[in-house]
């Protein structure tokens, strides 16, 4: 057969090089269908048969799970554990597995019937949504679901014991319980018909070192088992039946592509230095707590956004005070005494809560989202700074809130701080009195009023996705005008300059946690502005401290002026990339 191109979403990094391993998982899939006997008679003894062999099946499926979180620990470290973790919780949640044993006692289903149809209409409800990292909860809802049914129907194989050679995995979709259990000396790679870049099982691969391509549509219908392929998770490229010498210019750039790998690794342990010894703080963007233990194996200085919306997305009903003070207490803990920026909750635009029940908008990106959300529904803010400022007592908490467009909503936030640090100190609750307290500088009005915010804010936190996309009117998901997106437009340099530049003057500070923070090409521009705080995905920083290491900070004051005069993204990254080119290749 032909040489076969296949394009998908490279969502784990890396070229691999093996046979294709064609991997039907029992799992997951196994609640797309009806199980036979739907039906049980109408007797107590029958129902009551039917709920003992549910509550069996519960057992065993959570046993299973147990042994699979601690695998997950040995192997990708216990914040990727969490996402097992997640699954083992929603055998518990009372939107989930009650509802299980009441259609068997009110309809009179079978045990696997009463599974199938949860696990459907529960997944169902989240594929329905229009933002994509809730659709692919939908997954994680299946994953347990069909490890829930195969433990009421023993004795299906996974087919991963026949795999006794390197190969890449070819699949219609992995579940985040079936990747964690590849083995990556054997399973090099996967690419899959469906899934999306912010799947936990996207995750789990780049944790694993398992370089993954997924979405790839019916173009895996090409393959067949045995094939040679190569697979590029940085292209989301996968080349079935290359020519041998293509298959040997590939594995060239494997090798060159693993020594660049090995390279970055020793930069974990060092702190980010300047060639002209100038110290730079680089932080992680966090989703969980769990992922602060991953910032700080990765060399992370901090936490420069902690998204807590995300503690919310992966839960059915609204996290109380002491659900969300657990959380924000751990990341302090295992930051040990590095910063921890935790931002209010960002939910309303692509990011949506069914619990909430947010009207559906027309626009949701200029709507009610972030902090608009806080001031309306404000025991929703208050029970979150409530539970924020009672873990600043654990660790260098500070606390910021997005969408800020103007001072008095930025006040108005401020104001119900105060009064809930108020009724934490009557109840004699302790905190950091000292705590600071800052803003998201996402929309273009507060960039361009930077100097009034700067007499009243602690610090800055630019957000440079969202300010992006305000600033030049373009929805960067839009196929039609995405390449209108560029962080390096001149008009969002200005307004870089004009916050950073702001804050130094009231003698205050700026940090980015968008991701040009994480750009290397982006890093001499930003050190030559006098960004005071770097915050990104904690896979780039050792990228970002190998390039800081050849610049100086002299020579980057000059070029972000020479930048600043320039009048089109081009013309800044040609000299960007100019510049790098004789420090270090981009």
């Amino acid at each position: 057969m032909n040489r076969l191109d296949i394009q998908g979403i490279g969502v784990s990094e890396g070229i691999r090089i093996a046979k294709a391993y064609i991997y039907e998982s029992s799992l997951g899939a196994s609640c797309e269908s009806s199980p036979e006997g739907n039906c049980i008679p109408d007797t107590s003894a029958a129902v009551h048969a039917e709920l003992h062999k549910l509550r069996e099946a519960k057992a065993g499926c959570a046993e299973q799970m147990e042994k699979l979180i601690e695998k997950a620990k040995e192997a990708v470290g216990e914040e990727q554990a969490g996402i097992l973790a997640g699954h083992r919780k929603l055998l518990d949640d009372p939107a989930f597995y009650p509802k299980m044993e009441a259609r068997i006692r009110e309809k009179l289903e079978s045990a696997p019937r009463a599974v199938a149809e949860v696990v459907n209409q529960v997944a169902s409800m989240f594929e329905g949504m229009s933002n994509d990292y809730m659709k692919e909860r939908a997954t994680d809802i299946r994953d347990i679901g069909g490890r829930l049914l195969a433990c009421l129907s023993p004795g299906q194989s996974q087919g991963l014991a026949g795999i006794t050679e390197p190969v890449i995995l070819v699949a219609d979709d992995l579940t985040p319980s079936d990747t964690v259990q590849l083995d990556p000396a054997l399973v090099v790679g996967f690419i899959t018909r469906t899934g999306g870049a912010t799947s936990h099982t996207a995750i789990l691969a780049r944790s694993l070192g398992i370089a993954a391509v997924v979405g790839a549509g019916d173009g895996i219908d090409g393959i067949e088992d045995g094939d040679l392929l190569v697979l590029d998770g940085s292209a989301g490229l996968c080349i079935a039946r290359p020519e041998a010498a293509e298959a040997e210019q590939h594995r060239l750039r494997m090798q060159q592509d693993l020594e660049r790998r090995q390279s970055l690794e020793e930069y974990t342990a060092r702190p980010a230095v300047t060639a002209d010894g100038t110290r730079v703080e680089l932080a992680a963007n966090i989703g969980s707590a769990a992922e602060a233990e991953a910032a700080v194996r990765q060399g992370a200085d901090g936490v420069g956004l902690f998204r807590t919306e995300f503690l919310f997305m992966n839960a059915t009903a609204m996290p109380g005070e002491e659900e969300q003070f657990r959380a924000y207490r751990e990341a302090a803990r295992l930051m040990e005494g590095r910063p921890v920026i935790i931002r209010t909750m960002d939910i309303g635009g692509d990011k949506e809560l069914p619990y909430l029940q947010l009207p559906k908008e027309t626009n949701p990106f200029l709507g009610y989202r972030a902090i608009r959300v806080g001031l309306v529904r404000q025991e929703l803010l208050r029970t979150q700074l409530r539970a924020v400022l009672r873990a600043s007592a654990f660790g260098a908490v500070k606390v910021m809130f997005p969408m800020i467009s103007g001072l008095q909503e930025w006040r108005q936030a401020r104001s119900i701080m105060t009064e809930v640090q108020g009724e934490l100190k009557e109840e004699g609750v302790p905190f950091d009195e000292k705590m600071e307290v800052g803003i998201m500088v996402e929309i273009p009005s507060t960039a361009v009023l930077a100097g009034l915010f700067a007499d009243e804010v602690d610090f800055f936190s630019i957000g440079t996705n969202d300010l992006v996309q305000y600033t030049v009117a373009v929805d960067r998901m839009n196929e039609h005008v995405a390449h209108l997106y560029d962080y390096f437009h001149p008009a969002v340099l200005q307004l870089i300059r004009t916050v950073i530049d702001a804050s130094h003057k009231a003698g205050k500070w700026t940090g980015m946690c968008g991701s040009m923070a994480g750009d290397p090409l982006a890093a001499p521009l930003l050190l030559g502005l006098g960004l005071d705080e770097w915050s990104m995905e904690a896979g780039r920083l050792s990228s970002i401290k190998q390039r800081l290491e050849g610049l100086d900070r002299a020579e980057c004051r000059d070029l972000a002026e020479r930048i600043l005069r320039m009048d089109t993204p081009l013309a800044v990254r040609q000299e960007l990339e100019a510049f790098c080119s004789a420090k270090i290749p981009c």
